[in-house]
């Protein structure tokens, strides 16, 4: 959607560039987008400054709107200019974020480098700027293949960012957290081994509810895996549900296999994904017990397989 007469502080922003010389869109509400001096095109979310915006009166909108494009301009100014043909990318700016399926329509995966890693989730190319993280188009690539642009993305967002792992408790289902204040914690999913380095026969759960936040819970025989999935679930729609630009409550079967057998920089770089399974119960009150209802095949396989292993 353009901006309007009806979207008032949509045609405020984007008449701020417009003084600052720049032509500016909104493809969506929640997105804008720039045409930068060189012809380039370039996308920001501007969800969480539209709802600043929206809590200001009316009389502060071209103030605030003024505020945010310079801003922006200034970050346009320390922005490296795109590679020529053939060339490469300063891949030092690069990271991974992830992002729900629904977030990119098609016309936006067609144009940056992005990638399926679950169902229901996305991988995409940043580049992480002091104010601000910009998509990666794939026309901006230069000669740099994608499967590289992910493989650099990656090993940035795990080796150049913080982050921390904690052990919890959770009405004694253990969760270790991977996090940290940045929205590239995602990545660590590439790496899991890292964290559980010995054997996994049933594998584990995992979830994203945020964008700083992974959740793994190491399926055992000592923790019931019906329990150990509600409660993982659970938490992870508490957290999605409550954060900030929440990535997705579905908790996922990580399966290790092929991709883990692999050196860790072949993984990274050699463009494939680990293998995560949707999974899900339904937990619901019949008379005086608990019914638990087991949403989708990975579900139902991931449960006969651990209960024929405890018999």
């Amino acid at each position: 959607m353009n901006s309007n007469s009806h979207d008032i502080i949509g045609t405020a922003l984007v008449d701020a560039f417009a003084q600052r010389g720049y032509q500016a869109a909104l493809p969506d509400p929640d997105t804008l987008a720039v045409t930068l001096r060189d012809g380039t095109r370039v996308q920001a979310g501007i969800a969480e400054w539209r709802a600043h915006a929206g809590r200001n009166p009316r009389s502060a909108l071209p103030g605030i709107a003024a505020q945010y494009a310079d801003q922006a301009v200034r970050a346009f100014a320390r922005r490296p200019a795109p590679p020529p043909a053939g060339g490469t990318l300063d891949v030092a700016s690069l990271r991974v974020r992830l992002y729900p399926e629904e977030a990119l329509d098609e016309r936006m995966r067609a144009a940056l480098v992005t990638r399926p890693l679950a169902p229901g989730l996305l991988q995409t190319v940043v580049m992480d700027y002091p104010d601000s993280i910009v998509p990666l188009n794939r026309v901006d690539l230069g000669g740099l293949p994608e499967t590289e642009a992910f493989g650099h993305a990656l090993t940035q967002s795990i080796e150049r960012e913080p982050h921390y792992v904690q052990a919890t408790d959770v009405q004694g289902i253990k969760i270790a957290n991977i996090g940290e204040q940045h929205r590239y914690i995602g990545a660590h999913v590439q790496v899991l081994r890292r964290y559980f380095p010995g054997p996994l026969p049933f594998g584990a759960l995992v979830a994203f509810p945020l964008p700083e936040y992974v959740m793994v819970h190491e399926v055992g025989t000592e923790q019931h895996l019906v329990l150990a999935m509600k409660t993982v679930q659970d938490v992870a729609a508490r957290l999605a549900g409550t954060g900030e630009k929440p990535i997705s409550p579905q908790v996922y079967w990580w399966r290790p296999g092929d991709y883990e057998a692999l050196a860790e920089r072949d993984a990274l770089f050699g463009g494939r994904v680990p293998d995560l399974r949707p999974v899900g119960v339904q937990v619901e009150q019949g008379g005086e017990r608990l019914q638990a209802g087991l949403v989708g095949d990975h579900t139902a396989a991931l449960v006969q397989g651990w209960e024929a292993a405890r018999r």
